[in-house]
């Protein structure tokens, strides 16, 4: 479970530098909070932290299910595609938000195979128990 734990701390991780480049560009934009809008590399910058927040709350649930039913490491590894997709995701939308297919591809996915794996999982663990 350690290579699950490092693949959900790297995600935390992330996730807080993508929240600090918000700020960042906050400052540099010259928008005041609480205005999400004002500037549009400012709001790039957002939307990218906006939607990794809303796409970790289905993928760490998922990696950890995923991972009790399956290959740890395995489950890891599918876990690291997912990371690489939102750094590719987080790179090409701040260039030029048409540009962000790729990247979105590799982060959801990761997410849709870890549920059908947790899924998949939990549903034969209760045929055992039958």
């Amino acid at each position: 479970m350690n290579a699950v734990i490092f693949v959900s701390l790297l995600a935390v991780v992330q996730y807080m530098s993508l929240a600090a480049l918000v700020g960042r560009a906050r400052s540099a934009y010259g928008i005041k909070a609480p205005a999400i809008t004002g500037h549009e590399k400012f709001e790039r910058y957002y939307r990218v932290q906006m939607n990794t927040l809303e796409l970790l709350v289905a993928y760490l649930p998922a990696l950890w299910l995923a991972a009790q039913f399956w290959s740890p490491n395995g489950m890891a590894a599918i876990g690291a595609v997912y990371l690489l997709g939102r750094t590719l995701y987080a790179r090409s939308y701040i260039r030029e938000p048409a540009s962000r297919g790729l990247g979105f591809l590799l982060s959801l996915v990761p997410i849709v195979i870890l549920l059908v794996a947790g899924l998949i999982g939990v549903m034969l663990a209760m045929l055992e128990s039958v």
